[in-house]
C-alpha cells in the first residue's frame, strides 16, 4: 500500500499547489484586464450547442466610470447591503439562512456579490458543494487581491440579465435602449429585480412580483443614498 500511496500523495500535493498558484495568478490578471467573457457565458453557449437552440451572446465591457451609479447602488441594495463592510462572506445573512432552514423555512440564499462574481467568472451554475468550496476559495482571493470597486465592476459586466444578455451595457440597451451610464434609478431597480431569476423575469415588462421587488429595491436605494458608494 505504501508503494502507491506516496507517489499519489505527492501528485495530489503538486496538483493542489499548482491550482492554488494558478488561481492566484488568474485573479491577479483579472484585477486589471477587462473581462469579455465568463465561465457562465461559456456554460450557456455549450448548453445551446447541445440543445440545438441558437444563443446570441450580448456582452460589452464598460469600465467603472461608465457604469451608472444608480445600477451600482441598486445591486448592492438588492443583493448585498453589507458589501462594503464584509470580507466576502456575510455572516449575518448566513446565520439567518441557517436559522430559517432549521426552523422549517425554505433555504434562503446568502451569497454575497463577491461570491456571485467568483461563481460567474470562474465556475459553473448549480448548488453543489464542490462548487461552493471553489467559490469560497476564489471569493477569498478576490477580497484579498481586488478593491471592492473592482469586484462590483466585474460583477456588473458579466452578470446575466436575460437569455444571452450579460453585463450592464448589454442589459441597458436590451431592455431600455440606453447605455450603462444613462440608467435612471427606476430602471436600475428593475434590472436588479430580475437578477434572482434573469431567464424568467423581464425588466422592461415586469410581472407583479418583479414590479414589487423593484419598488422595494428603489426604497432601499433611497434609504442608502448614492453617498453609500463612497464606502467602497
Amino acid at each position: 500500500m505504501r508503494n502507491w500511496w506516496r507517489p499519489l500523495s505527492r501528485l495530489l500535493l503538486r496538483a493542489t499547489l499548482a491550482f492554488a498558484l494558478g488561481s492566484v495568478v488568474l485573479v491577479l490578471v483579472f484585477r486589471v484586464v477587462p473581462v469579455f467573457g465568463s465561465m457562465v457565458i461559456l456554460e450557456r453557449e455549450v448548453s445551446s450547442w447541445f440543445s440545438g437552440e441558437p444563443l446570441d451572446i450580448q456582452q460589452r465591457w464598460r469600465p467603472w466610470d461608465e457604469l451608472s451609479d444608480n445600477a451600482k447602488l441598486a445591486v448592492i441594495a438588492a443583493e448585498d447591503q453589507r458589501f462594503p463592510d464584509h470580507h466576502g462572506f456575510d455572516l449575518v445573512e448566513l446565520k439567518r439562512a441557517i436559522e430559517s432552514a432549521m426552523n422549517g423555512g425554505s433555504l434562503r440564499g446568502a451569497s454575497t456579490i463577491t461570491q456571485q462574481t467568483a461563481k460567474n467568472l470562474f465556475l459553473w451554475t448549480g448548488r453543489d458543494y464542490v462548487r461552493k468550496v471553489f467559490e469560497a476559495w476564489f471569493a477569498t482571493l478576490m477580497e484579498l487581491l481586488w478593491p471592492k470597486e473592482r469586484i462590483l465592476e466585474v460583477y456588473l459586466n458579466i452578470v446575466e440579465f436575460d437569455r444571452g444578455v450579460f453585463g450592464l451595457e448589454a442589459a441597458s440597451r436590451h431592455y431600455f435602449g440606453v447605455g450603462a451610464n444613462q440608467l435612471s434609478a427606476a430602471q436600475a431597480a428593475r434590472l436588479a429585480a430580475v437578477l434572482p431569476n434573469p431567464r424568467e423575469r423581464s425588466a422592461s415588462h415586469p410581472g407583479p412580483r418583479t414590479a414589487r421587488h423593484a419598488a422595494w429595491i428603489q426604497r432601499q436605494m433611497n434609504n442608502l443614498g448614492l453617498g453609500y458608494l463612497e464606502k467602497l
